[in-house]
């Protein structure tokens, strides 16, 4: 295996990702491992492991050696989380609660809003999916936290950068897929003050239904509210506590007496009305209608028009397209350029596998520095607009080098360099920690290297 290749899998490894949730394969479980206080159970490595077979069905290894090397990843993440409580680093519920609804989100454009088919694959609902990613997240995002104590001050060199890829076998460097670079240029139309006071309206009349006994929150919720991830769900949002909601949101809430329900309330994702449906303590079990204002068919047109208007203005004064965002766009990130960046790696290349389809088809139409036409968009709030997507490479499979790829084996160098820290620290921790583990997983390579008991 490659060490470029290897650095991948090690990450994949630690941050195990969603499919982890799906279904539980062990019917007896059994404590293989005690690290400190935390427990890790034979189904937290069956898990992980049924997640590396859907994510590398083609590797070529022997079921034991990636199971070892998993078992080893869980009892590195646990070394973590058993630092992070001797350093009395906490992760807050909003932390967490931010890093589902990202998940869930990027979920959910995949399948392009439809939640069902998301709930259908995992045999849960969005809320019980919700559920068994917080303790998952926590304990990734805990880790990370230590990690990065850990590795705050590490750093390379362009040097450093060239000296990893000359250490490197050619032969084994992974192929790249197709990579796409773009950028773009939004308007959001306006939505007219009449579009809002007749969404107000309707969610008054929905409260109105349910005050009355006429309707149910829920049948309403289902009917009519524009939140993907609750609606099929009767617009609950499970206990939430403070800090994992929009702050207008959490301060009706939080006034709302158990049965009731709030008025209209407007956050950056729309107009609310809240159901309380339990308290306790400081936790409330909330669900909501959800109605976003949508811009008429003219201001729709009127934008798209613009954005025609925009690029003949590019092209007569030959514009470059950072400077075009920065005048032009509605995106509240077009002062980084304009730039769209990948969620899954915070850069800005993408693979056909991180594009949205709709994307995909239109970047797959230009040539580097070509701007398409006007296409609809819909941002991370559900907010309807318009944009041109200006097209700045598309550079087509091939072995990663020094000139096209930088900025990859830059990241692939500095986690290098990180991993050998990283490991230095865990071989000094388990001198120090209390570990136990179990006979049938005593032949892990890693034990005997680590030198545990």
């Amino acid at each position: 295996m490659s060490k470029l290749t290897k650095i991948f899998l090690t990450f994949f490894l630690f941050f195990l990702s969603f499919s982890i949730i799906a279904q539980d394969k062990t019917p007896i479980d059994a404590i293989i491992a005690i690290v400190g206080k935390e427990i890790i159970l034979m189904s937290d490595l069956e898990k992980a492991y049924q997640d590396y077979l859907t994510q590398f069905m083609d590797v070529n290894e022997n079921e034991e050696d990636i199971k070892c090397e998993i078992f080893e990843n869980l009892i590195t993440q646990n070394l973590y989380i058993h630092q992070a409580d001797l350093d009395s680093i906490d992760i807050t519920s909003k932390q967490v609660e931010d890093e589902i609804d990202f998940r869930i989100s990027q979920l959910t454009r995949q399948v392009r809003g439809d939640i069902k088919i998301i709930e259908d694959y995992y045999k849960k609902s969005i809320n019980e999916i919700k559920k068994d990613l917080r303790e998952l997240l926590w304990k990734q995002l805990t880790a990370q936290q230590v990690q990065s104590t850990i590795t705050q001050k590490v750093t390379v060199t362009p040097v450093d950068v060239k000296k990893f890829y000359e250490s490197m076998d050619y032969d084994e460097l992974p192929m790249l897929p197709d990579m796409y670079e773009f950028g773009h240029i939004v308007k959001y139309p306006p939505v007219s003050e009449e579009e809002i006071s007749i969404i107000k309206e309707r969610l008054l009349d929905y409260r109105e239904s349910v005050l009355k006994g006429e309707k149910k929150f829920s049948i309403l919720a289902r009917s009519y509210s524009d939140d993907p991830g609750s609606a099929s769900n009767g617009g609950s949002l499970g206990f939430v506590e403070r800090g994992m909601l929009y702050p207008e949101f959490e301060q009706a809430a939080f006034r709302l007496k158990t049965g009731e329900i709030s008025q209209v309330v407007q956050t950056k994702a729309g107009y609310h009305i809240i159901l309380l449906e339990e308290r306790r303590g400081e936790s409330l079990k909330l669900s909501h209608i959800l109605l976003q204002p949508k811009p008429s068919v003219e201001e729709q047109v009127k934008a798209i028009e613009m954005l025609d208007s925009i690029k003949n203005i590019i092209k007569t004064e030959k514009l470059e397209f950072t400077a075009a965002a920065v005048r032009f766009s509605d995106d509240p990130n077009k002062n980084s350029g304009g730039w769209v960046a990948n969620p899954y790696t915070m850069g800005t290349r993408f693979d056909k596998e991180s594009l949205d389809p709709a994307v995909l088809a239109v970047v797959n139409k230009l040539i580097p520095g070509e701007y398409s036409d006007p296409v609809p968009y819909v941002n991370e709030e559900s907010i309807l607009s318009y944009r041109i997507i200006y097209l700045r490479s598309k550079i087509p499979p091939h072995k990663p080098n020094l000139v096209e790829d930088y900025d990859i084996l830059q990241k692939a160098a500095l986690e290098e360099k990180k991993m050998e820290l990283l490991n230095k620290w865990i071989k000094n921790k388990v001198k120090v920690t209390s570990i136990k583990i179990s006979e049938n997983y005593k032949h892990c390579p890693f034990v005997e290297e680590w030198q545990i008991p």
